[in-house]
């Protein structure tokens, strides 16, 4: 229990400290959409952000006992930092969401389109470890369509960032209903969570599976049709 913002007790504070623990191991996801972020989050500049990241993760090895003056290892620290700003976090900058060409749907096209096996690499924020997965993603046009290539870079951009699979999977489908104007909107994900393979259980079998549909994708004519065109043989 919070007693004026703070844990009233140790005892409290045990229980809350092995709950947070249990819903990182069970990885139960935030209902909210966006990413949480702090209030400021944009206030340093990439470089500002990879120089303290570059001295914080120097301590965190030396508190390991790793030798920063080893040539494999001096290196570390800086590699790391622009990994995270610059590669593997970048899509919690706004700046660097891609641009979303569309256009009208002149050829009146009123069937479903599929994009499938979007391959992508994402990080759970509860251990920050690796997940690899693909996204099948599929809508119907109300009048507008989009670029093929951006539904790929669209799952990317919201993939790069510390995430959790089932808010990745309606951020995706939130914002191409938002660009494409219609609720006619699919996406599954199937991911290997390294927080599960190889920490915990290590379980190196299973795969999670998220989805969200939207508009005619809840009838099930509309997502039995979605299912066949993603477990039907790719063009080699």
């Amino acid at each position: 229990m919070k007693l004026n913002g703070t844990l009233s007790s140790t005892t409290e504070t045990s229980e809350w400290e092995s709950n947070i623990d249990t819903m990182g191991d069970e990885h139960i996801g935030s209902p909210k959409i966006e990413t949480p972020m702090r209030e400021g989050a944009f206030d340093l500049s990439d470089d500002q952000k990879m120089e303290q990241i570059e001295n914080h993760f120097r301590s965190i090895m030396d508190i390991m006992g790793l030798d920063l003056t080893d040539d494999s290892l001096m290196g570390t620290p800086k590699r790391v930092a622009k990994m995270y700003v610059k590669e593997i976090f970048q899509g919690l900058n706004p700046e660097n969401k891609p641009k979303m060409a569309l256009f009208n749907n002149s050829y009146h096209y009123d069937q479903m389109l599929v994009e499938k096996n979007i391959s992508f690499y994402s990080n759970c924020e509860h251990h920050f470890v690796p997940i690899i997965g693909k996204a099948h993603v599929a809508y119907i046009s109300s009048g507008k369509v989009i670029g093929l290539s951006k539904i790929n870079r669209l799952v990317n951009f919201f993939a790069k960032r510390p995430q959790v699979q089932e808010r990745l999977t309606v951020q995706i489908a939130e914002e191409l209903k938002k660009l494409l104007e219609t609720d006619d909107v699919a996406v599954v994900i199937d991911a290997v969570h390294l927080c599960v393979s190889s920490r915990g259980v290590q379980d190196t079998s299973s795969s999670t599976v998220t989805s969200s549909y939207g508009g005619r994708f809840k009838e099930d004519d509309v997502r039995s049709e979605f299912f066949a065109h993603i477990q039907a043989p790719s063009p080699s």
